[in-house]
């Protein structure tokens, strides 16, 4: 036997032992439930042959049989759920065979080399990551069908019908559906992609094996039925009884959590040992394009995706983004310019029919999955290509920004009359939406207002009604602004002390209306909380875990930065003749005189945190931008 096979049959035989492991847990649980129904059969029987008579045994058929009876029809109840709950499955986009034949047959062909059966169907995910998923579970629909393959994993004759591939399909039993990240489609070449999925596809031969499928299912049930324990939409005598389900099936879970994830270690060791003979050489050279790929694409969601989203519209070619992104990467790192020649190979989606549609809907899901939105466009969320970008995204997002900015500065007063005529309603600052106000405020410290004899005493509360973000010098995080209160770490918490007085107090308000601007936004355009699950609740009816959200809440001193830089690029565009870009790593870039401004982000630093236009207005004066002219918001 050579290296390759023993090391198969030695993960092989590894993952069968720890699933007769995981059974043996099953197989003892149910002896616990019959135990008593057997103590209780005994007893039954002791009467009609004159044994243990008498009135201690006639007590003990009477407190035995009933408990007898609870107990099978509490185990009934857990079994039944086990058996019945339906286990989580992955959001993913289903690609039907007539769709992509060429990647079937692909596929088909890497499973022939492998000499394991093919994978039941093919779903793609918007992630840079590939894995089998069994969809055979009764809640999930019939099980497709298993072809007949010429030998099973680890069987030596095709007539084996105890492993064998045609005994499985007797049973009805479907190979594991093969889940493909889409980057990887658009970015590797079809060899490549071959050899990625070499290892995956080789993990449906243990699949097929009786014991590991049934130790899985057993686990995934499990699994299923501590979320419908947990499900919070219940009566209170629901919640009673599925708490008893919750703990019966954690307590099984962690008896048989040890050597379910030996089992899996042994699978994935003899699927990595079985892919050895595919591909080797080319495998180790699309590993590298595995991690820059996964690095392309998290760039592009978090720097180009995710500004889309926030202004309710989702760039409806991802995937193809993650080209463009991953080429301009390569013509900017020497590390990666390499990787730019092999563009030239045929790429891995010519294996679809219609690419196009596949990429739109996985960049839906991936809106759905890592944002929250809804499951269908409309007004409020419609999908945005790549050449309207600039102008559909940047440019809005920029005056949006700017015209919250000034809103928190008019009703933080600053710009308006002082004395009596300030109590009045609050009117648009005398010098209009001018890039010069950011600075003049920015820049001098705010003067305290002369107290009115005629005006009321200030209150001692925060949200006294001179300071419409209440007490915001000295209040906490995000959901402490507008509240008062907090620590005393300012706004910023660790790091309060790094600006100056004014751009603290503007931060705050900026925050504040940031806060509820989302909290007034219709359902289905909310960001997601923090468990990242978002406001689709239909989204997660299958089960799926909830994903966390992209990036950390932005600090304060982040977010006056954003507003500041997006008023400076609205005045170079009304004032300098610039245009917004797309920057395919950087994401929203202002191109001034048909070039990227790449040093307008430390001038705006030194502007908000240290107070020190000089940078800034010297930049402005050398691009022609006129910080005195009024601007156009929305």
């Amino acid at each position: 036997m050579t290296g390759t096979g023993a090391g198969v049959e030695a993960g092989a035989q590894a993952a069968r032992a720890r699933a007769l492991a995981v059974l043996r847990v099953r197989s003892r649980a149910l002896a616990v439930a019959l135990l008593p129904a057997a103590v209780a059969v005994v007893l039954l029987a002791g009467v009609s042959t004159d044994h243990l008579v008498g009135p201690f045994w006639q007590a003990a058929r009477w407190v035995l049989i009933p408990v007898a009876a609870l107990v099978l029809l509490a185990a009934g109840a857990v079994a039944l759920v086990v058996a019945r709950a339906r286990p989580a499955v992955s959001p993913t986009v289903p690609v039907a065979e007539e769709s992509a034949p060429d990647l079937y047959r692909m596929v088909r062909d890497l499973a022939d080399r492998l000499d394991v059966p093919a994978p039941s169907a093919i779903a793609l995910t918007p992630d840079c990551d590939s894995w089998l998923e069994d969809r055979t579970h009764p809640a999930h629909g019939p099980p497709a069908d298993v072809r007949p393959r010429r030998r099973a994993y680890g069987t030596p004759d095709e007539h084996d019908e105890t492993t064998g591939i045609r005994g499985l399909h007797r049973r009805g039993v479907a190979a594991p559906v093969l889940v493909i990240g889409s980057p990887f489609l658009w970015w590797m070449r079809v060899g490549e992609l071959r050899a990625v999925l070499a290892p995956v596809v080789a993990g449906t031969g243990p699949s097929a094996h009786p014991d590991i499928a049934a130790a899985r299912r057993f686990v995934r049930g499990l699994d299923a039925a501590v979320a419908v324990s947990s499900d919070p939409a219940r009566c209170l005598l629901t919640r009673v009884g599925c708490a008893g389900l919750g703990w019966v099936a954690r307590l099984l879970l962690r008896s048989c959590r040890e050597h379910a994830a030996e089992m899996e270690r042994g699978v994935a060791a003899a699927a990595a040992e079985r892919a050895q003979t595919v591909d080797y050489g080319l495998r180790i050279v699309a590993q590298e394009q595995v991690g820059l790929a996964y690095a392309g694409w998290d760039r592009l969601l978090t720097r180009v995706a995710l500004p889309a989203w926030r202004m309710g519209r989702w760039p409806s070619r991802l995937d193809a983004g993650v080209v463009a992104a991953l080429t301009e990467l390569s013509r900017r790192d020497r590390l990666a310019e390499g990787f730019a020649s092999r563009l030239g190979e045929r790429p891995a989606c010519d294996l679809l029919e219609e690419p196009g549609a596949v990429d739109e809907a996985a960049s839906l899901l991936a809106a759905r999955l890592f944002h929250g939105g809804p499951a269908e466009t409309g007004p409020d969320w419609a999908p945005v290509d790549w050449r309207e970008y600039p102008e559909e995204v940047v440019d809005r997002k920029w005056r949006v920004d700017a015209a919250r900015l000034h809103r928190v500065l008019d009703a933080l007063g600053v710009g308006r009359p002082q004395g009596p005529a300030a109590r009045g309603p609050e009117p648009p600052a005398p010098d209009g939406p001018t890039l010069s106000r950011i600075l003049d405020h920015l820049t001098t410290p705010p003067q305290p207002t002369p107290p009115d004899p005629a005006s009321p005493a200030p209150s001692p509360h925060p949200e006294a009604p001179g300071t419409p973000y209440g007490d915001v010098g000295h209040g906490g995080d995000g959901d402490d602004v507008g509240h008062g209160g907090g620590g005393d770490d300012g706004v910023y918490g660790d790091d309060g002390d790094d600006v100056s007085e004014a751009a603290a107090v503007l931060a705050a308000g900026i925050t504040a209306e940031l806060a509820r601007e989302e909290a007034a936004a219709p359902p289905g355009r909310d960001a997601p909380d923090a468990a990242g699950q978002g406001s689709d609740p239909a989204l997660w009816d299958d089960g799926t875990l909830p994903l966390f959200p992209l990036q950390p809440p932005r600090t304060g001193r982040e977010l006056l930065a954003d507003h500041v830089t997006a008023m400076v690029c609205c005045a170079a565009m009304d004032t300098a003749g610039a245009i917004p870009g797309l920057d395919w790593l950087d994401g929203p870039s202002l191109l001034l005189h048909g070039r990227r401004a790449t040093d307008l982000t430390p001038r705006v630093l030194r502007l908000v945190e240290d107070g020190d236009p000089a940078p800034l207005r010297e930049w402005l004066v050398e691009t022609g931008i006129r910080p005195e002219k009024p601007v156009r918001l929305v």
